[in-house]
């Protein structure tokens, strides 16, 4: 008797396969990450300054989205998740936008030497968004050659995007600036309303405040026409989706999740597991 495979059973028999597949960990450093291979679309390293070496980590298993929290103290901009963990050592510009700058002149504008999509800087500001974005946006003049660019209206692209995150009251002194080097992290509640890609190009929000499946058994319909709808709105209006907060434990719900956004055509998979994500990915290239 033939067997009927289903969509869910073929989903599911690729995301446990996918989930139990190793990638072995690059040895290429700083030094521009793996030649020979293309970055990866649709991935974003949360919380990436939590690993070994943060950046060139990301950038080694060739993530083309990180992100960085960040704390004003002292008029300095330091990077961690909690007040407990702050070191003057851990700024903003040595553990990213220095290496940036240097990878970028090495590879003659570019993160990825020959890929000239902008990687996304993702900068979520902990506490105090108005006076911490105003040292940000100091620091990012220092390194604008660096940095896609709102000027007066019109967007120009550069190697890397910083989109900012976190604390709210960042964006009033955004939107008012003629000239910046930075863009706004937007939520549903933004999706279809009045500003413009130019000012929030992502939109992001918490995958447990708007979907109840974690990944176990088949995604309910009306869950994955809304997620389907809210990807296709945002597309519409030139901005990408991002949803923090989804499985990211090693397991079949993990990969089930992650192939319902990649059929969403979802533009970032959130994750802390960079070498998961990465094999995951490439076994999906090659199914």
């Amino acid at each position: 008797m033939a067997l009927h495979v289903t969509r869910r059973t073929a989903v599911t028999t690729f995301a446990a396969a996918a989930v139990g597949a190793v990638a072995v960990p690059s040895s290429a450093g700083a030094t521009g990450g793996r030649p020979h291979r293309k970055p990866l679309r649709r991935v974003h390293a949360h919380n990436d300054y939590l690993h070994t070496r943060p950046l060139l980590d990301a950038l080694d298993h060739r993530f083309t989205s990180v992100e960085a929290d960040i704390f004003l103290v002292n008029g300095e901009l330091l990077v961690a998740h909690d007040p407990v963990d702050l070191d003057p050592a851990r700024t903003l510009a040595s553990l990213y936008l220095e290496p940036l700058a240097e990878r970028v002149r090495r590879n003659h504008g570019s993160v990825y030497r020959g890929h000239r999509r902008p990687v996304q800087l993702l900068i979520d500001i902990k506490a105090d968004g108005v006076a911490t974005y105003a040292e940000l946006h100091r620091q990012l003049h220092r390194y604008r050659h660096l940095f896609t660019t709102y000027a007066h209206g019109k967007v120009r692209p550069g190697a890397v995007t910083a989109v900012i995150s976190g604390d709210r009251s960042a964006r009033a002194p955004m939107e008012a600036q003629q000239v910046r080097y930075a863009f706004y992290d937007g939520r549903l509640a933004d999706l279809g309303g009045p500003a413009p890609a130019s000012l929030i190009p992502l939109i992001s929000d918490n995958w447990n405040n708007h979907f109840t499946w974690r990944g176990a058994g088949p995604m309910p319909t009306a869950e994955r026409d809304k997620l389907h709808q809210i990807v296709a709105t945002a597309h519409s209006r030139g901005q990408r989706v991002r949803f923090w907060a989804t499985p990211d434990l090693p397991g079949p719900e993990r990969g089930a999740v992650w192939l319902e956004l990649i059929a969403a055509d979802a533009d970032h998979l959130n994750t802390d597991d960079l070498v998961a994500l990465e094999a995951f990915l490439d076994a999906y290239d090659r199914r």
